[in-house]
């Protein structure tokens, strides 16, 4: 009975510690081929669609995407790939 509770203690204690090495993170994409006022709405729906996403604020002006995500759940990676696939490239902004 104890060698139980011994490894259910554990177990608890490896689930809850993944969840404290999760972080929200902030990046800025600088996204290409927004030519028209509609282009954003269509860049934030397809990053909004990317699990672990948190926030999204995309500027026309500067042809930008700021994404607020956990990075427990996904990368900087998976959300280029997201606007990629909806027609618009983007990258980290340095």
């Amino acid at each position: 009975m104890s060698r139980f509770i011994a490894c259910l203690a554990f177990g608890f204690a490896l689930v809850v510690s993944s969840h404290g090495l999760a972080a929200e993170r902030t990046v800025t994409l600088a996204v290409h081929n927004m030519y028209c006022a509609a282009c954003p709405h269509t860049v934030k729906a397809s990053l909004q669609a990317v699990p672990g996403v948190s926030k999204v604020v995309v500027s026309f002006a500067d042809k930008t995407a700021t994404v607020s995500y956990d990075d427990a759940k996904t990368d900087t990676k998976a959300l280029t790939t997201a606007t990629t696939n909806a027609g618009y490239p983007s990258a980290p902004k340095s």
